[in-house]
């Protein structure tokens, strides 16, 4: 059979067309023993005649990035590189670009970054972005440099895809079983648009709320009612970005919002413009 290609979406990007109409973005399947843990590689390079600051409403996935500033064909010092481990992102994540650059990143999946890095909860990097040795100890100093030069430098995108799964490969991942529940029922909430309560979650689970709840911080991160919530927030953008505008009573009541207000309130927090806001800008010339 031949291997599964990475998701095509564009869920979580505001305006994807703009972003995509300015970078050169794709993703590349991990080695396969890593793809139970992992969503994708996603790698982006760009060069901009002036700046653009792109927006992701975040999905409950912590990223490893590394990151390249600078002229692409200049040399180690003419360039800043870094690499950074991204928790949870509980809000809107904002990034501008300018002149030259490229971007490497491991999205785990929900529920995946633990099996990689178990001393800590997944929990201890919701809504921090800290250098990749605080994940992964290892890395500081010389190893370090020599990991991210190795994602950061090839050109060809089949040379970053061996360096990235040789990187992962080198921690892990260590066996855990509470990992692949806690990959199982995100992906259930991803996946079954009738799971709209966290009570629902928990008899599917056969696991009591207050397991639940642990299992999501110690594992994904976030709590079980935050992860439905986000991705029928990332439906709700989707059916804004389709054309026309949503029914937007009807819309939150099919994602299991309380009404139309409390999508509404969601929103906004989130993005920090109402529903009808947002698309209204999408539609403006």
């Amino acid at each position: 059979m031949p291997d599964p290609a990475p998701r095509r979406d564009t869920r979580g990007i505001l305006a994807p067309a703009d972003l995509l109409s300015r970078v050169r973005f794709r993703r590349r399947l991990p080695a396969p023993e890593l793809r139970p843990y992992l969503e994708h590689y996603w790698l982006i390079d760009w060069a901009l005649p002036e700046p653009y600051t792109t927006r992701v409403v975040p999905h409950p996935s912590v990223n490893a990035v590394f990151q390249r500033y600078g002229p692409l064909g200049a040399g180690a010092g003419a360039a800043r590189s870094t690499a950074e481990v991204s928790g949870i992102g509980p809000g809107l994540f904002t990034k501008r670009l300018e002149g030259e650059g490229r971007v490497r990143g491991v999205q785990f999946r929900p529920g995946g970054f633990r099996p990689f890095a178990p001393a800590w909860p997944v929990s201890a990097w919701t809504g921090r972005r800290v250098p990749l040795r605080e994940a992964f100890p290892d890395t500081d100093g010389a190893a370090g440099d020599a990991a991210v030069s190795a994602v950061l430098s090839p050109d060809d995108d089949h040379a970053v895809v061996a360096a990235l799964d040789a990187f992962l490969l080198a921690h892990g991942p260590a066996p855990d079983p509470a990992a692949v529940q806690a990959m199982e029922l995100v992906e259930l909430v991803r996946a079954d648009r009738t799971v709209l309560r966290v009570g629902r979650l928990a008899r599917l689970s056969g696991l009591s709320s207050r397991s639940l709840q642990r299992l999501f911080a110690s594992h994904v991160g976030v709590g079980p009612k935050w992860v439905i919530l986000r991705y029928r927030l990332h439906e709700a953008l989707e059916r804004a970005e389709a054309g026309a505008a949503p029914d937007w009573a009807g819309l939150a009541a099919e994602l299991g919002y309380s009404d139309q207000a409390h999508l509404a309130r969601d929103f906004t927090a989130t993005l920090g413009l109402s529903p009808t806001a947002y698309a209204r800008g999408l539609s403006a010339p």
